[in-house]
Parts: structure tokens; C-alpha cells; sequence
């Protein structure tokens, strides 16, 4: 079981960035990333975060000589769970899951009693609208890093996403719109997120060609990308997390556990939160370890919470109330599904081994 490092991860870079743009911050800041911003003082700091891209598949696809390489300073730790949604909020925020909130891809929300996939504010595993407002942003609402920047009002920043408004349209687009941003005086702080790999990962597995391809593609265009860019500019590249190549568990399959089950589970597949009926405890312990004891090792909510595995600093108000009983971390390729209407994916993440856990560190500067 690989454990997050909470003094060495994303949410830490995340924290140097803050540092270096007078904001507060509340925990640890990167060493290799705070000299370089203190040596060279940028005008332009630019964070790349490539969903998935984590430092194996990295490894395991670009020659060692390749661009991206050659700058990786080392790996260091994503969050629990090494999943896009707690991930790229703790990078967006410098806040960890515990107190950002956002555990997972689906998360049930005590106030309303619902599990919500969380970036599509749908009810879980349907196209059904939770609500008719936005009822994740109701109840755990943030700033980023740019809100923050441009709210002091002395540095700009900016955020380019490939969706929503003003979306870029290609990975090409992405950079021709961070070079025009750096060209711009004055001291500012961009974000880029661009989807890939992980969305070719989850559809066709960490090993198809396709993944190296695009993985290829990204080391390519970063390198174009800052062959134009000035000494003023430093960029970070770096994922959210890593990816897996997986296979399912269907929790209805197996009727005697299932039954023990107090309705839908949540958070992640390969972290996946249950909430166990009155009087079912004891079986529910023992059919899980009976049946998933080699892929999972099962936690109760209490320990997740005395390990720190959501991270440490200020809970958020509905971080407790949103845990089931207990968590099924998965430590195998395995990931659970409650029925047949569960998503099934080729490759996933979110769960305590390497190649999930670990991510890239780059810095690129001249």
C-alpha cells in the first residue's frame, strides 16, 4: 500500500505557487520548486497538469532523453485518493481532500441525502440533474489559486480548460493561448489542464498505442511550447495522478454481502465508501475479507480518519458526515461497481500502488 505524503504533494506545489504570488498558505511548500522561483524571479509562472500522466506511464513511454524527462526533477505524491476530482481541486486550491471536500468522483452530500457525481452536479450513475441548482458548488464551494491572485489585485492570473467558457480546442490551442498570456506584461500565474492520457487510458488501457502516441504528442508540443517562451517564464509540468490497467467486481454479484449494504456506494471504485446496515457490521467485515481480502485492504471510518488519508489542516464542515462506515482501498487491479449501471473502464486510478500514486515533477526554465 503506497500512502500519500502530505509534506511532498501536489497540494504542496500548489502551496509554493501561493508563496511566491504573497499569499498565504497553509502547508508545506516544494524545495527544487521554491529556488528556482527564488533565483529567477519569473515574470510568467505556468503550471501544465496532464490528467493521468503519471511519472511510470511517463517512464514507461518516452524515451530517457526525451524533453520531458531530461527536466523531471523526481516524482513526488498525489493525494488520497489520486483521483482528478480531490487532485486537481488541491492543485487549484493548496488545500487538502479533508479540507477542500472533494473526496471523489461521486460523493454523498449529508444536507440533501444524495450521492453526486461531482463535476457533473448529476445523480450517480444516471444523466439526472441532483438539483435544479449546482448543489455541489452549495456545499463545498472554493477559491483557486487565480480567484485569490486576481482578488489581491497586484499580479494577474489566468486558467485555460478544454471545456466550459472560453475553452481552448486542441493541446495546440492550449499552448498558443499560454504563449499569448506570457507575452503580456506584468507579473501572472496560468493553470492549463488538458484531458490526456487519461481519458484514452480509462477507454483503451495504459499500454495501447494510442497512449504513446499522445504521450509523445504532449513531450513534443511542451518543448515547442517553451523553445518560445523567455527566460521570464518558468513552467511546471506535471498529473494529478497516475493510471492502472483494471477489472471490475460487481458488488451484486455477490448477494450475501451485498445485502449487508445500506443502499449505493461512493467516492472511487478502487476507494470505495460503504455504508453498512444496523446489525450487518460483523458480516460485512467478514464477507468483505473473505471475498476481497487479496484486492483491498478495509478500513473504518475511524482509521481513515486517524491515518490522515484525506490529508491534514482544517476539516471542511461536511468532510466527516460525506465518509461512509468503512473503505475498501484497493491495493490490486481491481475496483468495485454496485450494478450493472456502474461504470466499467479499462484503466483507473484512485487506488494505494505505485503507478497511481507517484506523479511527475518538471520544471523547465532557462
Amino acid at each position: 500500500m503506497i500512502r500519500p505524503n502530505y509534506e511532498d504533494s501536489i497540494t504542496n506545489l500548489a502551496c509554493s505557487i501561493r508563496r511566491y504570488f504573497e499569499l498565504d498558505y497553509k502547508h508545506n511548500t516544494i524545495k527544487e520548486v521554491d529556488e528556482v522561483l527564488d533565483r529567477i524571479k519569473p515574470k510568467n509562472v505556468v503550471v501544465i497538469l496532464y490528467d493521468g500522466m503519471g511519472f511510470n506511464i511517463l517512464n514507461r513511454n518516452l524515451d530517457k532523453d526525451s524533453f520531458l524527462l531530461k527536466n523531471c526533477i523526481r516524482d513526488y505524491s498525489s493525494v488520497v485518493p489520486c483521483t482528478t476530482t480531490a487532485s486537481t481541486t488541491s492543485m487549484l486550491s493548496g488545500m487538502n481532500p479533508c479540507e477542500h471536500g472533494w473526496l471523489g468522483w461521486d460523493l454523498y452530500i449529508k444536507p440533501e441525502d444524495i450521492i453526486v457525481t461531482m463535476f457533473t452536479n448529476k445523480l450517480k450513475d444516471t444523466s439526472i440533474e441532483a438539483r435544479d441548482y449546482n448543489v455541489v458548488r452549495k456545499y463545498y464551494d472554493y477559491n483557486t489559486i487565480t480567484d485569490d491572485i486576481n482578488n489581491q489585485g497586484k499580479y494577474r492570473s489566468s486558467i485555460l480548460f478544454p471545456f466550459g467558457v472560453g475553452a481552448y480546442s486542441n493541446i495546440k490551442d492550449m499552448n498558443n493561448r499560454i504563449l499569448s498570456e506570457c507575452n503580456k506584461n506584468g507579473k501572472k500565474y496560468i493553470y492549463a489542464y488538458y484531458e490526456d492520457p487519461d481519458a484514452i487510458m480509462h477507454e483503451m488501457g495504459t499500454d495501447h498505442i494510442k497512449v504513446n502516441k499522445v504521450i509523445n504528442q504532449i513531450n513534443k508540443s511542451t518543448e515547442e511550447l517553451c523553445s518560445k517562451l523567455g527566460k521570464d517564464t518558468v513552467v511546471i509540468v506535471t498529473a494529478d495522478h497516475g493510471h492502472l490497467n483494471s477489472s471490475s467486481i460487481l458488488l451484486s454479484d455477490y448477494e450475501d454481502f451485498y445485502n449487508t449494504l445500506d443502499g449505493d456506494v461512493w467516492v472511487e471504485g478502487r476507494m470505495c465508501s460503504f455504508k453498512v446496515k444496523k446489525g450487518k457490521h460483523v458480516l460485512f467485515k467478514r464477507l468483505f475479507k473473505e471475498y476481497f481480502g487479496n484486492d483491498f485492504i478495509l478500513k473504518s471510518k475511524k482509521e481513515i480518519i486517524d491515518e490522515k488519508l484525506f490529508g491534514i489542516g482544517e476539516e471542511h464542515n461536511l468532510f466527516r458526515e460525506s465518509l461512509g462506515d468503512y473503505f475498501g482501498l484497493a491495493i490490486s487491479d481491481k475496483f468495485f461497481k454496485y450494478s450493472i449501471y456502474s461504470t466499467d473502464l479499462k484503466s483507473m486510478h484512485a487506488g494505494f500502488t505505485e503507478d497511481e500514486m507517484r506523479i511527475p515533477l518538471i520544471i523547465i526554465s532557462k
